[in-house]
């Protein structure tokens, strides 16, 4: 099992909108990558390490899905529709990583 982080980092310009992410964006996702994406999970960023200190990131999604392979072969004949709406919630320039899952 991966997960495919989608970190937002959160500046002073960041835009997000949170209600469109968790109820439109990602089940789209996850209905376009179909079976190879068994869930998903949206955390909003609070705080940073410090006290007072912002969150590094306004919201990290993640994907859990089968395998690295599944999920391209699953988002590659719909990226452009995915790519496509993240104006239609945030201004940030998402970074990914797709990670093992070891424990969990």
């Amino acid at each position: 099992m991966i997960k495919v982080h989608i970190f937002y980092p959160n500046t002073p310009d960041t835009r997000f909108d949170m209600a469109y992410y968790v109820e439109k964006h990602m089940p789209m996702v996850q209905a376009r990558i179909g079976a190879a994406c068994t869930g998903f999970t949206v955390d909003a960023g609070l705080a940073g390490g410090a006290p007072g200190q912002p969150a590094p990131y306004v919201a990290v999604g993640a994907l859990i899905c089968t395998s690295v392979e599944a999920f391209q072969a699953g988002f590659g004949p719909h990226a452009a529709e995915i790519l496509g709406d993240i104006p239609n919630y945030t201004n940030a320039q998402p970074t990914l990583q797709i990670s093992e899952v070891k424990v969990g």
